[in-house]
C-alpha cells in the first residue's frame, strides 16, 4: 500500500507542475494589468513593433491626402518622420496607454458576466497619437481622422470559452503549485526506497516542464499561422515572446533543476549500493568434507 500510495502521489504532482505554471502565470503575469503594461514597455524600443507602427500609421496619412504623381516622395517622407516618431518619448507613452486600456478591456470582459464582443475605442488613443505627431511637425498628421473607431479584441464566442479557462486557472493561482510540492514530498516519505521516489519524481517534474515549454512553442505557431495576411508576424511573435518570457524561464528552471536533481539521487544511491556490497562480508570459503576412518 505505500509504494501503491507513494507512486500515486508522485504522478499527480508530476501532472499539476503545467498546470501549476500555467495558472500561476496567469493570475500573476496576465492578469495584472501594471505587470502587463510593464512586460509590454520595452518591445516600445524594438525594430519590431516599431516597423509595423510606421507603416500602420504611414497608410492611416497617405489614405486621407492625394498628391498625384508625388505620392511615393510624400509617402517616403511621411514614413520617415513617422518613423522618428516611433523613437521618442512621447511613442513610448501613448504605447503604453493603449496597451493599458485594451487590457483594462480584456480584463472586466474575463471577470464580469457581459455578453458579445469585447471592442476597445481607439479614439482616446488616436487623438493623443495625433496630437503628438502634429507637435512633432510630421507632415499631414492633422489630417490623420479621429473617429470612435471601435476593433474586436475578442468575438463572443472566444470569450465564453477564455472565461472558462481563465477563472479556472486564476482562482489555482499559486495553490496549484503548492498543491503540487505538498504531493510530491508526500508521496517522497512514504516511499520504501526514498532515493528511487526521489530520482522518480525529479524526472517526473522535468518532463511536466518539458511538455510545458512544448506547449508554448506550438501555441507560438498557432498563433502566427493565424494571422490575418496584413498584419505582421514579427511584430506579434515580439508580443508573444514578451509576455511568455517569464513562463519560458521558469519552464527551464523546473527541468534543469529536475535532471540535476534526479541525476544527483542516481548518483547517491549508486554509491550507497556500492558501500554496502563492500561493507558485506565476504562469504567463507567452502569447508573440504572430512573422511572418516574405518
Amino acid at each position: 500500500m505505500r509504494k501503491v500510495l507513494s507512486a500515486v502521489l508522485i504522478v499527480l504532482a508530476c501532472v499539476l507542475v503545467p498546470l501549476g505554471g500555467l495558472s500561476a502565470w496567469v493570475k500573476y503575469e496576465i492578469g495584472d494589468t501594471g505587470r502587463y503594461v510593464a512586460t509590454m514597455a520595452p518591445l516600445a524600443a524594438g525594430p519590431d513593433l516599431r516597423g509595423a507602427v510606421t507603416d500602420s500609421v504611414t497608410d492611416g496619412i497617405m489614405t486621407e491626402v492625394r498628391v498625384g504623381p508625388l505620392e511615393g516622395e510624400v509617402r517616403a517622407y511621411v514614413h520617415r518622420a513617422v518613423r522618428s516618431f516611433t523613437g521618442t518619448e512621447a511613442f513610448r507613452t501613448a504605447w503604453d496607454s493603449a496597451n493599458r486600456a485594451a487590457h483594462d478591456t480584456v480584463l472586466r470582459a474575463l471577470r464580469g458576466d457581459r455578453e458579445g464582443a469585447v471592442t476597445l475605442d481607439l479614439a482616446p488613443v488616436t487623438t493623443q497619437l495625433k496630437t503628438r505627431l502634429t507637435d512633432d511637425r510630421v507632415p499631414m498628421a492633422d489630417r490623420i481622422p479621429v473617429e470612435h473607431t471601435e476593433i474586436t479584441v475578442l468575438q463572443a464566442q472566444e470569450l465564453r470559452t477564455l472565461r472558462k479557462g481563465f477563472h479556472v486557472l486564476e482562482i489555482a493561482g499559486c495553490w496549484l503549485p503548492l498543491a503540487a510540492a505538498a504531493l510530491a514530498v508526500g508521496g517522497i516519505l512514504l516511499a520504501v526506497h526514498r532515493r528511487r521516489a526521489v530520482t522518480a519524481t525529479a524526472l517526473g517534474l522535468a518532463l511536466g516542464a518539458a511538455l510545458l515549454a512544448l506547449a508554448t512553442a506550438v501555441g507560438r505557431a498557432l498563433t502566427l499561422a493565424g494571422l490575418p495576411p496584413d498584419v505582421s508576424r514579427a511584430a506579434v511573435a515580439a508580443v508573444y515572446d514578451a509576455l511568455t518570457a517569464t513562463l519560458r524561464t521558469a519552464t527551464w528552471l523546473i527541468l534543469a533543476l529536475g535532471l540535476t536533481v534526479a541525476l544527483a539521487a542516481w548518483l547517491a544511491d549508486h554509491c550507497a549500493r556500492r558501500r554496502a556490497t563492500s561493507a558485506a562480508p565476504a562469504p567463507a570459503p567452502p569447508s573440504k568434507p572430512t573422511r572418516s576412518r574405518v
